[in-house]
């Protein structure tokens, strides 16, 4: 579903939608509602809002899984361990820079909470730092939309609006169609490893 049907469907519950989706998910969301933002459809500072506390709560979330139950995690996904370990050597070499920087990083910032769980790093100093950090990224990508909104209408004046609103459908489409790939790949990817470990333990017997 295209987010301009969200907004469309959902009115001010589109905000709830932001919140839960940065929850689990990345910064997509953000950006184009960030191009909305810049046609009015969406309120700038409470898209800030509900991105920031969607993104802190998530990473809170991966970092208490780490905490608690991160060796037996990685135990049943030991693929991850290559993930973790360079965000736990990042985490040692760079501290404070590091975790309010995490998110930007491509290739391991799934894995930095749940890593920086299994830390040394205290709770506190974690959700201090954690939610500095997400503010600065939820204003990023709001703001690169809504930048990007504005940018456009400069270019292309009173067209602007259709325009932006066509471009953030297919790119939306574009988005969803990477995710599901991405998805796909990994179920493929943990069946293979379940056939594996069963095929493993029917060998032991």
């Amino acid at each position: 579903m295209e987010i301009i049907d969200l907004i469309n469907r959902y009115g001010d519950f589109f905000y709830g939608i932001v919140a839960a989706w940065t929850f689990l998910e990345g910064e997509t969301i953000v950006i184009f509602s960030g191009i909305a933002a810049r046609e009015g459809m969406v309120d700038l500072v409470t898209l800030v809002a509900c991105a920031w506390a969607g993104s802190f709560l998530g990473d809170q979330l991966y970092f208490a899984l780490g905490r608690h139950a991160g060796a037996r995690m990685l135990r049943r996904y030991p693929r991850w361990q290559p993930g973790v370990d360079k965000a736990l050597g990042l985490l040692e070499k760079y501290s404070t820079a590091f975790i309010l920087s995490f998110r930007f990083i491509y290739g391991i910032r799934n894995f930095s909470s749940f890593a920086m769980g299994m830390s040394t790093l205290s709770w506190r100093r974690f959700a201090f730092l954690n939610f500095i950090a997400a503010g600065i990224w939820a204003v990023c990508f709001a703001g690169a939309g809504y930048l990007a909104g504005m940018a456009l209408q400069h270019v292309v004046g009173e067209a602007a609006g259709t325009l932006s609103l066509v471009l953030l459908g297919v790119l939306v489409l574009f988005t969803a169609g990477a995710v599901l790939v991405n998805r796909w790949k990994k179920r493929r990817a943990d069946a293979a490893a379940l056939v594996a470990d069963t095929v493993k333990a029917t060998t032991a017997n």
